[in-house]
């Protein structure tokens, strides 16, 4: 009897082995391959239609860190990726909070919030385009106030200071895309949250209350701790997705002047596709990964000591 349960299962082990194969070999070849090959190609001298596969070294590398488009590049990634992390979370904790006080209407709220992200960043950014046009949209009504922001075509930094080739500072033009992407991502944060609260025994929150504690102090000392793993989560997604968004940049604004909306994403697309510049944009897509994985794997890394 011992002898079939052993012989069953690993019968079992290589049926799943079987199915799982092709999948590991797909993505092999397409994931960690195309990326092998991106490398490669980032440290030859392919930058025309003709391939150049012979070693450049660094150079490529090199001429993008002293690119002043690059460095604008960066500092734009930097600045949206805390706006967009900061407000994501900050809202989206807010509205789950109040959410969860079953309030009437509650699958009407929560549609609401949700909707926007059933929508494409293309689309998105078509429609924030048109939304926050100096000339039309919301300044057709801020004109009656006297107030005409510039929005996605402003070129001011604030708080700049000379670093390297550019104005290192907040650009203000960016503060119209981070709009545009907390619109459209604030639901899954809302989702997240809202998942976790209800995951809170009610039990908790009575016995605190019965000890006198305030509604604030329990979720500062009860509700907030427990969520802590949510709140990382979200901060892994977002930053996953700010790090590397190219499509709501590239259909709302594109580099925008004085690239004060350009991401590495966009110029990435335009070296490559446009420039045929095909080295230095492996070179953009190589420092991309490296990006995102300073974000991704402390984070796996941490989920797989935990699950230990």
């Amino acid at each position: 009897m011992e002898k079939r349960k052993k012989k069953k299962r690993s019968k079992d082990q290589w049926t799943a082995i079987a199915f799982l194969m092709p999948s590991v070999v797909l993505l092999f070849i397409f994931v960690y391959g195309f990326i092998g090959w991106t490398g490669y190609v980032s440290f030859s001298n392919w930058n025309s239609l003709v391939p150049d596969f012979s070693f450049a070294g660094l150079k490529n590398y090199l001429y993008l860190f002293g690119d002043f488009r690059f460095q604008a590049d960066l500092r734009n990634m930097l600045f949206f990726t805390l706006l967009f992390i900061a407000l994501i979370i900050l809202l989206g904790l807010s509205l789950a909070v109040l959410i969860d006080k079953k309030i009437k209407g509650e699958s009407i709220f929560r549609n609401i919030f949700f909707f926007p992200m059933a929508l494409s960043f293309v689309v998105t950014g078509v429609v924030w385009q048109w939304i926050l046009n100096p000339s039309t949209g919301i300044n057709n009504f801020l004109k009656t106030f006297g107030i005409e922001p510039m929005w996605y075509t402003d070129t001011n930094i604030l708080a700049g200071f000379r670093w390297g080739e550019i104005e290192f500072g907040l650009p203000v033009a960016i503060i119209s895309v981070v709009i545009a992407a907390v619109w459209q991502l604030t639901g899954f944060a809302l989702a997240m949250y809202l998942a976790g609260l209800r995951g809170i025994p009610d039990e908790l929150r009575e016995a605190a209350r019965m000890d006198g504690a305030s509604e604030l102090r329990i979720y500062r000392k009860i509700i907030l701790p427990q969520l802590r793993p949510i709140t990382a989560a979200v901060i892994i997604m977002m930053a996953h997705i700010s790090l590397k968004i190219f499509d709501l940049i590239y259909a709302m604004t594109g580099p925008g002047a004085n690239f004060v909306t350009d991401m590495p994403g966009v110029y990435m697309f335009e070296t490559t596709f446009r420039g045929n510049y095909y080295a230095q944009g492996a070179a953009i897509a190589i420092i991309m990964l490296l990006v995102v994985a300073i974000f991704i794997v402390p984070y796996l890394w941490n989920n797989r000591r935990a699950d230990k």
